[in-house]
């Protein structure tokens, strides 16, 4: 069951790199701002996807992200999805972070779910919206 909204950020793919063809591959990284229970919040992150026979996009491994407080504290990630291809190369994801800080405003991240939507439009602008799951 979905819980509490953990947070949403903006922001745009930087790098995409393909890393294999057989099974296609790429690697992506991005950068991105908004909210953690309403602590502003900058980050990066970095994933790798592979293209399925059927046409959906299946996360390789983690991706994995830092993010950083206003005030200089941390919050690593890693997580893991789904995604389809829309139009135009649009992107979208669905899938599970989990969480690890040593932030004392922010440890209620330290062992939870987080359930997230990821999207990143043609022309390479993403938004991330997470929830936790209990």
């Amino acid at each position: 069951m979905l819980g509490e909204k953990i947070g949403e950020t903006k922001g745009r793919r930087l790098v995409r790199r393909v890393i294999s063809v057989d099974p296609p591959t790429a690697e992506v990284s991005f950068e991105d701002a908004g909210t953690i229970f309403d602590t502003h919040t900058t980050g990066m992150g970095t994933y790798t996807s592979v293209v399925r026979p059927d046409g959906t996009i299946a996360g390789q491994g983690q991706g994995q992200g830092l993010t950083m407080t206003d005030e200089g504290e941390s919050v690593t990630w890693t997580g893991t999805g789904v995604g389809r291809f829309g139009q135009g190369g649009s992107v979208s994801y669905r899938g599970m972070l989990f969480f690890q800080t040593t932030s004392k405003k922010l440890a209620r991240l330290n062992g939870t779910c987080g359930a997230f939507e990821y999207d990143v439009d043609a022309a390479g602008n993403t938004i991330s919206k997470m929830w936790e799951w209990k």
